[in-house]
């Protein structure tokens, strides 16, 4: 059931607290991350298309801003209704797996370990497409771009698993 609330006025401080909240997930990851891609990543058999280092960062941006978009404009028509509390966990769920991935594949050195972690990750940001989709369907589509990098990740992660066994 679609939330029939009317979309309020634009609030410019709260599109930046989403942005800020996504942006700096995403930095946390990158700084994070940083380290073990330039070492321990860079020892792994990977498949053929890997995409260059130099990809990620702005791909991982560029999804980030479309993520706090999508969550501002849920947020926007926030009304206390199951389908708003709903996608406000499994978007708060999915947000600690995108970072959970980078700390077991890059902390721990756990090929495996991100395997399971994006699957789970790639479930939730399906799950995430759908209930933002019953408060808003551009928010909806804007995930989009999310599921399909997450998609390319988990096979990726897949096939640097099954290189490196």
């Amino acid at each position: 059931m679609q939330t029939t609330a009317q979309t309020p006025k634009f609030n410019f401080f709260s599109l930046l607290v989403s942005l800020f909240i996504t942006l700096a997930i995403g930095f946390a990851v990158f700084l994070f991350a940083r380290a073990q891609i330039a070492g321990w990543y860079n020892t792994l058999v990977k498949p053929s298309f890997n995409p260059p280092a130099s990809i990620f960062a702005p791909v991982w941006t560029g999804i980030c801003i479309l993520i706090a978009l999508a969550a501002y404009l849920v947020w926007q028509r926030r009304d206390g209704s199951t389908n708003y509390l709903t996608a406000r966990a499994v978007y708060i769920i999915q947000l600690a797996l995108n970072f959970s991935w980078s700390l077991v594949l890059f902390g721990f050195h756990s090929i495996i370990g991100g395997l399971l972690v994006i699957i789970l990750l790639w479930m939730t940001v399906l799950l995430n497409i759908r209930w933002f989709g019953k408060i808003s369907k551009t928010a909806s589509w804007l995930m989009l771009p999310y599921f399909l990098w997450v998609s390319f990740i988990a096979i990726l992660n897949y096939s640097i698993f099954t290189l490196n066994r």
